[in-house]
């Protein structure tokens, strides 16, 4: 992984750490980052939470509490997991992206961060939903 990402990744973790709400955004990041992140040796469950987050917050209006919780209850389906093809772009909004916006429209980037990315990924839509389906 490049580490200038995973630099900006760390730096924009302090910011939504510092957010405690209810909704806790700092999910979103992390789902954003692991599935435009991911290469071919990264592990399954890391591309699948991923996408996963994403799937739930954008389609389905889960908070990242909610979506944090989800994670937890499918951990026990790790072995089921499917295989997901990664695209070759990951969406045109990076982490740095996010950094880059002033404060006050941070989280709005964050939102069209997810959704690049989630629309990146529109091949594995139906496999996500599918997977959500059966064990959530």
């Amino acid at each position: 992984m490049n580490y200038l990402f995973q630099d900006a990744f760390n730096e924009l973790s302090y910011y939504t750490l510092s957010h405690e709400k209810e909704e806790f955004i700092h999910q979103y990041i992390v789902d954003a980052f692991a599935a435009q992140m991911a290469e071919k040796n990264t592990k399954k469950i890391a591309i699948a939470f991923g996408l996963i987050g994403l799937y739930l917050h954008l389609e389905k209006e889960y908070s990242g509490k909610m979506v944090q919780n989800a994670h937890m209850r499918l951990a026990k389906y790790k072995d089921k997991l499917p295989e997901f093809v990664l695209p070759k772009d990951r969406g045109d909004i990076t982490v740095f992206d996010v950094l880059n916006a002033p404060d006050e429209k941070r989280h709005e980037k964050i939102e069209e961060w997810m959704v690049s990315v989630w629309e990146a990924y529109k091949g594995s839509h139906k496999k996500v939903e599918e997977f959500i389906n059966n064990y959530l």
